[in-house]
């Protein structure tokens, strides 16, 4: 593995979630989530649209602010800091130092489009992890390598596939040498036969040890990938488990049906 991934050698407790809730104008989406994930683990949610999982995801670097409960990834609270036994949110400069740790890849790529492969990917480790440019140069074009996009820097979004764009992605959040990886949807906007070039460089840093969190619908990528499977509905973690049990034997009647309509 190069030194451009850097994957996470911690063991121990990734993430911690005790009664997560969350609502959107007095809409329950979350409601009282529990849920950790160690150090190497890879994660992955399934479930109707409309359950809550992409929620989750973005309440795990404070995309969204929790309305109750607790969540800490990498040991730490993100968004707050617990002071006399109440909490109260960081400001904005803090915040983003402690999402340097989690990288998130997006259904929609959210690339700056005003921006080549390079810059896009160079941005945020100078801005915020003060790297120099010469170093992060280095390891976008390395990153670029791992990805299959060698010789793209110099290309804009535009130019490039959707399965192109969500590469240059996941390298642009690796970049930040983070200590876990959420991904939200990765393969949903993308053509069928572009979902396996994306599907590849994730189940490559799943096997380098990289901790990971994944909504997804391909269910043949969490039953090859994932360590634990957990099923939401309703904003409800309904069942979770090993994928080869949790496919094979639903021990509830909601997760059997949906397993029955999709598999």
């Amino acid at each position: 593995m190069t030194s451009a991934t850097t994957t996470s050698q911690e063991t121990g407790v990734a993430v911690e979630c005790f009664g997560v809730r969350k609502s959107f104008n007095g809409t329950p989406v979350l409601k009282s989530v529990d849920l950790s994930v160690d150090h190497g683990q890879v994660l992955c949610l399934i479930g109707p649209s409309g359950s809550g999982k992409s929620t989750f995801l973005r309440c795990l670097n404070h995309l969204e602010r929790i309305d109750g409960g607790l969540l800490r990834v990498a040991g730490e609270m993100v968004g707050y800091r617990e002071h006399k036994g109440r909490l109260h949110e960081l400001r904005h400069h803090e915040i983003a130092q402690r999402r340097a740790d989690i990288g998130m890849v997006f259904q929609s790529f959210n690339l700056f489009l005003h921006m080549t492969v390079l810059e896009n990917i160079i941005e945020a480790p100078m801005s915020v992890r003060k790297v120099k440019r010469a170093d992060a140069e280095d390891t976008a074009r390395r990153l670029l390598e791992k990805v299959g996009l060698a010789g793209r820097e110099g290309a804009y979004p535009r130019m490039l596939s959707g399965g192109q764009q969500q590469r240059v992605a996941i390298a642009r959040a690796l970049a930040m040498r983070p200590k876990i990886m959420l991904f939200d949807e990765p393969t949903s906007a993308l053509d069928p036969e572009l979902v396996g070039e994306v599907l590849s460089v994730m189940k490559e840093l799943a096997a380098e040890g990289m901790t990971m969190v994944v909504v997804t619908h391909e269910l043949g990528f969490a039953r090859e990938v994932a360590d634990t499977v957990v099923f939401m509905d309703d904003g409800y973690i309904v069942e979770q488990g090993a994928p080869a049990e949790l496919f094979a034997n639903p021990q509830t009647d909601r997760c059997r049906d949906f397993l029955g309509k999709v598999l």
